[in-house]
């Protein structure tokens, strides 16, 4: 389980919570949590529920099932997804649009977003191209990220790290950033980007094994 500090445009926002939690053998489940502050408690993406349900195929993590909970003031939105590994679908209900409510056809290696953190945990090592297919939310999107060829050390609060930076670089105007640390089992932080902004961005607090 992590703990980090949520910011929003650079300043403090909410906080969020990161578990991996073993299921019924041989699945696993991963949830993230954000929650922000009073102030803040308009802005979807800083008041989001995300859990997938998954299992390990080989060297790939498999997604089983998926729930995305955005909360806002006024109204909310709830979609679910289930993947059909047996029938090579997968499909989304809940709060979008018809289209995306189709099945989509599954192939070896698919996952949906939030497996993305433990993904390039997993394959990150200096100067490496990442390439994910992300089935998620009703539509396929090709995700490429690039690993610095040289650690860098960062400072979360009052503790720093040596870090890997991990770059998306086919979002266009819409960036993802990712430092991760030897020894240390979820991202340090994980920034979001947009024409330039920061949005936002999820500090490490600290980490530990749950019973």
């Amino acid at each position: 389980m992590a703990s980090y500090e949520a910011f929003n445009g650079g300043k403090l926002a909410g906080n969020a919570t990161m578990r991996v939690v073993r299921s019924d053998a041989p699945r696993w489940r991963i949830d993230l949590d954000i929650e922000g502050n009073r102030g803040f408690l308009g802005i979807i993406g800083l008041n989001i529920d995300q859990s997938t349900v998954f299992d390990e195929s080989g060297d790939q993590y498999r997604p089983l099932s998926q729930s995305t909970v955005r909360k806002a003031l006024l109204f909310g939105r709830k979609i679910v997804g289930t993947y059909d590994w047996n029938a090579r679908t997968a499909r989304w209900t809940g709060d979008l649009k018809k289209d995306r409510r189709q099945p989509i056809p599954l192939l070896d290696g698919d996952m949906c977003a939030l497996l993305n953190n433990l993904a390039i945990m997993r394959d990150a090592a200096p100067g490496k191209a990442l390439r994910y297919r992300f089935v998620d939310g009703g539509r396929v999107r090709l995700h490429e990220y690039v690993v610095a060829p040289e650690p860098e050390n960062i400072a979360v609060g009052e503790l720093s790290y040596q870090t890997l930076r991990v770059s998306r670089s086919n979002g266009g105007n819409d960036e993802t950033i990712f430092w991760i640390a030897d020894g240390v089992p979820t991202p340090v932080r994980i920034l979001q980007r947009e024409n330039g902004e920061d949005g936002v961005d999820l500090r490490l607090i600290e980490y530990h094994g749950v019973q």
